[in-house]
């Protein structure tokens, strides 16, 4: 079956881009020459053939096995069909294999939304591992963009925001109509660029902080006093004390911390509890 004529289908999201949006997109990457691009999603392959010509080579990764075979038949030479679930890949392995490790390693696509949010943290965490990923562009649900650049104190601005700044600038390059994609999906779109960099704040424990993070937010309208109490008692310390330690109003609420101070509780929350000086 050919790719171009496979259907749509529902259970992979699946949202095809038009070839007019196609190009513009491919302007928003900017690729270069020497690029090593990963692709999410390659569906019928219109990105994945714009991109082919203008970078050193493309590795697409596809979950529907009818879209990937028919586009494994076409393919340019530099074009590698990856058949598989983004969140199951070695994606470790797939960085590796780049030819003479020269070059940037890049990432594009247009993820399902339903599973954007996984991806991310996956890409976050690739980044961690994989000092020559510079950079995603990625097509997303609007309110999963505007979640990324939130703003402390903003109803956006929550756990995605955090977990993903920690290793990544996300900046907003251009929204999509609904009739950007066949077929149109209930959703608004927006095109956003992870620039990938250092951990923005040095933590102990990653984990912990994410613990922290997630704890939080799943209680946001609550003080941070009584929010972070059954977290603090688990360690055999003092919510109060904790926050006065580090400086933070007791009284104020999680949706107002931004990543410096989460930080800051973490490392306290990091430290064993015998050892914990507050």
């Amino acid at each position: 079956m050919a790719a171009a004529r496979t259907p749509a289908r529902k259970r992979f999201g699946q949202h095809f881009l038009e070839p007019a949006w196609v190009q513009k997109l491919v302007t928003l990457i900017e690729p270069a020459e020497t690029d090593t691009i990963i692709e999410i999603g390659a569906g019928r392959g219109g990105l994945t053939r714009a991109l082919a010509p203008r970078v050193q080579r493309v590795r697409a990764i596809e979950i529907d096995r009818d879209l990937a075979w028919g586009l494994a038949a076409s393919a340019p030479d530099n074009v590698e069909i990856v058949v598989g679930d983004i969140l199951a890949l070695n994606l470790e392995t797939l960085c590796a294999s780049r030819e003479g490790g020269a070059g940037r390693l890049r990432v594009a696509g247009n993820l399902p939304y339903y599973i954007s949010a996984p991806i991310l943290w996956r890409l976050t965490d690739l980044a961690r591992l994989e000092p020559a990923l510079v950079d995603a562009t990625l097509m997303l649900q609007r309110e999963v963009v505007d979640r990324l650049i939130a703003s402390p104190g903003t109803k956006p601005y929550g756990a995605l925001t955090l977990l993903v700044r920690l290793r990544a600038e996300a900046t907003r390059l251009a929204t999509l109509p609904r009739g950007a994609f066949r077929p149109p999906p209930k959703v608004e779109s927006a095109v956003v660029r992870l620039r990938f960099h250092p951990p923005a704040v040095q933590l102990t424990s990653p984990r912990v902080f994410e613990s922290v993070v997630k704890l939080l937010f799943s209680q946001r309208r609550k003080t941070l006093l009584n929010a972070l109490r059954p977290l603090a008692a688990a360690r055999g310390l003092d919510a109060g004390t904790l926050l006065a330690a580090i400086g933070i109003d007791a009284r104020r609420r999680p949706e107002t911390l931004d990543l410096e101070e989460f930080a800051a509780i973490a490392e306290l929350l990091a430290v064993p509890p015998a050892s914990a000086v507050l």
